[in-house]
């Protein structure tokens, strides 16, 4: 199943700077018994936006308007714990299409390229600037440019280059996932196949 495309954004950003964030946080076990992806958006950080009586916690930047937009950035060693794929999906299903941190789980960072969601790891500095950013102006925008691979802070033009897969890249731009990214090449591997006909 085809996932939706992504280039570029620029957006306001959501900061939420714990460390250590991990999935049972993102998205905790009792909400996994859905087998789809939709719906899980609704209780992405349940435990933290909500107490015991389903009351939202104030103070929660999810639960306060000051910061809105599509990229959320979150503090080092975001997505560790277990494997569930579900966190990428509680994430993307909220309405978020890139996450910052300094530092992605590997499991998690695979997670997300499979289901359209775009982490981009910058270096720890980097990171505090756009957390100072946010606080300073929470309307503060970052662009991610994934062609160019390149993050930065519209304010002050700061950037900062960033990792990824080619093969991730390629999908993420055209929308593919994997069996889509197979059949894209379809007459290549029929070309190939008419060179072996008669090996």
């Amino acid at each position: 199943m085809a996932t939706k495309t992504f280039t570029y954004i620029q957006s306001s950003i959501v900061p939420i700077q714990t460390e250590n964030i991990d999935t049972d946080q993102i998205i905790p076990a009792r909400f996994l018994k859905a087998t789809t992806r939709e719906g899980f958006g609704e209780n992405l950080f349940r435990d933290w936006r909500y107490d015991s009586n389903n009351q939202p916690i104030p103070g929660f930047v999810l639960n306060d308007d000051t910061h809105k937009g599509k990229i959320l950035v979150g503090g080092k060693n975001f997505g560790c714990g277990s494997s569930r794929e579900h966190a990428a999906w509680a994430i993307s299903d909220y309405g978020f299409d890139v996450v910052v941190s300094s530092f992605f789980a590997d499991i998690f960072k695979g997670n997300a390229l499979n289901n359209g969601l775009l982490p981009v790891q910058v270096s720890e500095g980097f990171l505090q600037k756009i957390f100072a950013a946010a606080e300073a102006d929470p309307s503060s925008q970052v662009e991610v440019d994934l062609e160019q691979q390149k993050i930065t802070l519209v304010a002050t033009g700061e950037s900062e280059s960033f990792e990824i897969n080619p093969y991730k890249k390629a999908c993420l731009i055209n929308g593919y996932d994997d069996i889509d990214y197979i059949l894209s090449n379809k007459e290549k591997i029929e070309a190939y196949e008419l060179t072996r006909a008669f090996v």
